[in-house]
This record gives C-alpha cells, sequence and structure tokens, in this order.
C-alpha cells in the first residue's frame, strides 16, 4: 500500500465566488483524496488534502489551474501529518 500524505494549500487569486470549493471537491472525490475546502476571510481557499502521494500531487496540480472562471496567482503548499480522514466536504 502507498504511504498516505497530508498537504494544506492555500490558493491566491481570483478563488471565491467562482465555484472553486465545488470544483475542488468534484476532483478531490474524482482523485480519491480525502480533506476539506473552505473560504477563508482575506479571499483565499484553503484546501487540506489526504492520500496516496499521487493523488494529493494530482490534486496540488489541478489546484494551480483551477476550474473555468477562476484565476490562479499562486499556491501555497505545507505538509501535514495524515489524521486518518475519510472523505471529502467543503466547510462554511
Amino acid at each position: 500500500m502507498d504511504d498516505v500524505i497530508r498537504r494544506r494549500a492555500v490558493v491566491r487569486g481570483l478563488v471565491q465566488g467562482v465555484g472553486f470549493r465545488f470544483s475542488t471537491e468534484g476532483e478531490a472525490d474524482r482523485l480519491g483524496v480525502a480533506g476539506f475546502v473552505r473560504n477563508l476571510p482575506d479571499g483565499t481557499v484553503e484546501t487540506e488534502a489526504e492520500g496516496t502521494p499521487e493523488a494529493v500531487g494530482q490534486l496540488l496540480e489541478w489546484l494551480t489551474e483551477g476550474p473555468r472562471g477562476s484565476r490562479v496567482d499562486g499556491v501555497d503548499v505545507s505538509e501535514l501529518s495524515p489524521i486518518g480522514e475519510g472523505g471529502f466536504e467543503t466547510r462554511h
């Protein structure tokens, strides 16, 4: 079995009010990644993703582009310890 990793990504740009969270949840579900996505008060979107290195890496790569209608100016990624989370959700 592959190792499980967890990463926190903060996405900067035009990422609120454009379906970014909804699209991120769909992409995470497609990849089998656990975690969450939420808007932050400063206009960024925070995602925590847990899964295989390959799946998490694919989601992080997707975050650099985002969904149609968004504009990603940058993604800041940091390492976290896995917590054994199951499923992916949008938090408010």
